[in-house]
């Protein structure tokens, strides 16, 4: 017998964070059980203000007419769902089936804000390479790039990702690189799509030698996975790109071309986050995640993060509403 429920649940979040141009105050999304002869898949359906095509309402009713189908034993396909449609119930369906491994790859790579000796803390606290990502873009180039130098020299064996989000243009990008030096420069893992084009970022690694990785540009209609110069890594946004089973036929193109794929958040809760911390364990299990965004709430949702000391919110919480099917 096949059992859904759905909920919807909303998370303040600690410091508001800013998605391009709004201010995120709270993480909205919503939570699919499924049972089926004694097993239970969870699957956490969240598109992200600013980044996702669909809205939460479209994700809702994409989500029940999926269920109905379910539910009747009809053909459900999850394909042709909005992403984060797709993945939430590709990631219910495979706990279900037991696919999605029980171990996860927990290492991150903590945000940056500039501030060494509050990385370094961080840092200290991690085993393996000492990873760590800045968001770049939102303020001036110059300022970003001192910013990204005084954490390079004040920790030497530190590696930094960066992402930029196509927020610069080629001349402030190439003022952002004036401020790292060439030492420096070798310990960035990689930009993520530092200009406003494709092209430009690719002028902007050949002219610095910074290399750089593919996000936006991963997710658009046309993109082919090619290994290209100064071309480090793709970064994997599950919720933005699909289903489990679109994303792992796109880190096995990846790792064919011979570059580093990486899972990352989309500000899931604790919920998404265990989990894709399984498929970073499953499918990428020698490269540090980019799962840090679970301090950006104020509670866990139904599982814990390993280390975290959030309260976790359970059904009864205020946080979650059990919406009728």
């Amino acid at each position: 017998m096949k059992t859904a429920e759905l909920y919807r649940y909303q998370i303040p979040i600690e410091t508001g964070v800013v998605l391009r141009h709004r201010r995120l105050k709270c993480r909205e999304g919503l939570l699919l059980c499924l049972r089926e002869n004694g097993n239970t898949g969870w699957g956490e359906i969240a598109p992200l203000p600013e980044f996702s095509q669909e809205d939460l309402i479209t994700a809702e009713q994409q989500t029940r007419t999926w269920i109905a189908d379910w539910l009747l034993q009809k053909k459900a396909e999850i394909e042709p769902l909005a992403p984060s449609v797709a993945f939430g119930i590709s990631c219910a369906l495979a706990e279900l089936r037991n696919t999605l491994g029980d171990h996860g790859n927990y290492r991150t790579a903590p945000l940056c804000y500039g501030d060494p000796d509050a990385l370094y803390a961080k840092l200290n606290r991690i085993e393996g390479e000492k990873v760590a990502k800045m968001k770049v873009g939102l303020y001036e180039a110059n300022r970003d790039g001192l910013l990204a130098e005084m954490c390079l020299t004040a920790i030497p064996d530190l590696k930094l990702r960066l992402d930029a989000n196509r927020m610069w243009t080629l001349e402030k990008a190439l003022l952002f690189a004036r401020k790292i030096s060439l030492e420096n420069r070798k310990r960035i893992q990689f930009i993520e799509e530092p200009c406003q084009t494709a092209d430009l970022s690719r002028q902007f690694a050949a002219e610095t030698g910074i290399a750089i990785a593919w996000d936006e540009s991963v997710r658009e209609p046309d993109f082919v996975v090619k290994k290209e110069p100064n071309l480090a890594a793709c970064v994997i946004k599950p919720t933005l790109v699909g289903s489990i089973e679109k994303c792992v036929k796109l880190i096995e193109q990846i790792h064919q071309q011979g570059m580093t794929a990486v899972i990352s958040s989309s500000i899931e809760s604790s919920l998404g986050l265990t989990q894709l911390a399984r498929l970073a364990h499953q499918y990428t299990p020698n490269t540090t995640p980019g799962l840090d965004t679970l301090n950006l709430m104020q509670s866990q949702l139904l599982r814990s993060w390993q280390g975290s000391d959030l309260p976790i919110a359970d059904l009864n919480s205020p946080f979650i509403t059990k919406l009728a099917i």
